[in-house]
């Protein structure tokens, strides 16, 4: 399923950057976090997923999972530095076809997209595959998305090339996420924290609103004014507790799989 990509005939030359500056390393050690979760939480489809994230200072350049490498497998230094053009300029190896053509063109076409995840995750994807709006507003951790959604009903196979990757991402408007109709999710976020914190409340959302469709039973929604002011109540301090949250994985894993920080 996942297609290696074709890396340009010239590689770049990058020039004034120091790519190992401290705040490009602890981009990658929380990028590679968020994998190492994923992974462990099982958020991830064997080597066909992707997160990315801009290179901190920089708008030209983004880290991103090499091909051929499971969640579990990443680690901070295995992750990829991108130009939109396809050249690695940073890291070994060169990443999977469509993580190039659709994070490239989302950071590139969607510059408050400091953070892309694109997932097959189970449940949200489950959704993705039903009629009508995947994610009904009937539970409270549902409501963290309330108008924050779109749906992209344009399925068109895989993304090989810049002009599916423009699609995909002139479908996302002002949207943080995006259910990819006959495909799978992606999350949009300014930081990497806020972005891992929003694909895993997703998922939960997604779960328990399929285990509640599970019984038979018709869903009751949240009435519209009650579904907005409980919204904005968790829009108050999301940030920072997304943050805590990324803090929270990075010390689980240092407990049980430190070498995601190496």
């Amino acid at each position: 399923m996942a297609h290696s990509l074709t890396p340009p005939a010239a590689p770049a030359i990058l020039r004034n950057s120091d790519l190992d500056a401290a705040t490009v390393e602890q981009a990658r050690i929380d990028l590679a976090a968020c994998f190492r979760m994923a992974a462990k939480l099982g958020l991830h489809e064997g080597i066909c997923n992707h997160l990315s994230a801009m290179v901190p200072g920089r708008d030209d350049l983004f880290l991103v999972n090499p091909y051929g490498w499971g969640f579990a497998e990443v680690t901070a230094s295995r992750l990829l530095v991108c130009d939109f053009h396809g050249n690695v300029v940073a890291g070994e190896g060169v990443p999977e076809a469509t993580a190039f053509y659709i994070h490239a063109r989302v950071h590139k076409n969607v510059p408050r997209a400091r953070a892309c995840f694109h997932t097959h995750m189970p449940n949200a994807t489950a959704l993705a595959m039903l009629e009508g709006p995947p994610l009904v507003w009937a539970g409270q951790t549902a409501l963290k998305f309330y108008g924050r959604t779109v749906v992209d009903d344009d399925y068109a196979g895989l993304a090989l090339d810049e002009a599916e990757g423009d699609r995909i991402a002139a479908s996302i408007g002002e949207a943080d996420i995006v259910f990819m109709r006959n495909h799978g999710i992606m999350v949009l976020g300014p930081t990497i924290a806020e972005a891992w914190d929003d694909l895993y409340y997703l998922e939960r959302a997604c779960e328990a609103q399929r285990l509640a469709m599970s019984t038979g039973r018709p869903l009751k929604p949240v009435p519209h004014a009650m579904a907005q002011k409980t919204y904005l109540q968790m829009r108050e301090g999301d940030r920072e507790s997304a943050r805590l949250h990324l803090e929270s994985v990075k010390r689980i894993l240092a407990a049980e799989a430190s070498d995601f920080a190496s």
